[in-house]
């Protein structure tokens, strides 16, 4: 099993955000936990259709410190279709 985050380009809030993936969800929630992260900020089925969580560039590089691996948009697009759940987001 893997972890992944993406470069943190996003910004909100004063921060920059990445994503937070990984090949298993259970081992998606761990490593957050590892982090430091609330569950609460997990974002999922029904929200989204992939399982991640958006982490600040502060706490990607602790991440990446703990052994998550660094890709690109590209590979973490890749990700995302690889771990989504099928009909997971609802539309409203």
């Amino acid at each position: 099993m893997a972890v992944y985050v993406d470069a943190a380009i996003w910004n909100w809030a004063g921060h920059r955000w990445c994503h937070l993936m990984a090949d298993d969800t259970d081992e998606l929630h761990r490593f957050a936990a590892q982090l430091g992260i609330k569950h609460s900020s997990y974002q999922g089925p029904p929200k989204t259709s992939a399982p991640h969580y958006d982490i600040t560039g502060f706490e990607r590089d602790r991440a990446v410190r703990l052994g998550a691996i660094e890709c690109s948009r590209e590979e973490i697009v890749a990700i995302f279709r690889r771990v989504r759940v099928p009909n997971g987001k609802i539309k409203r």
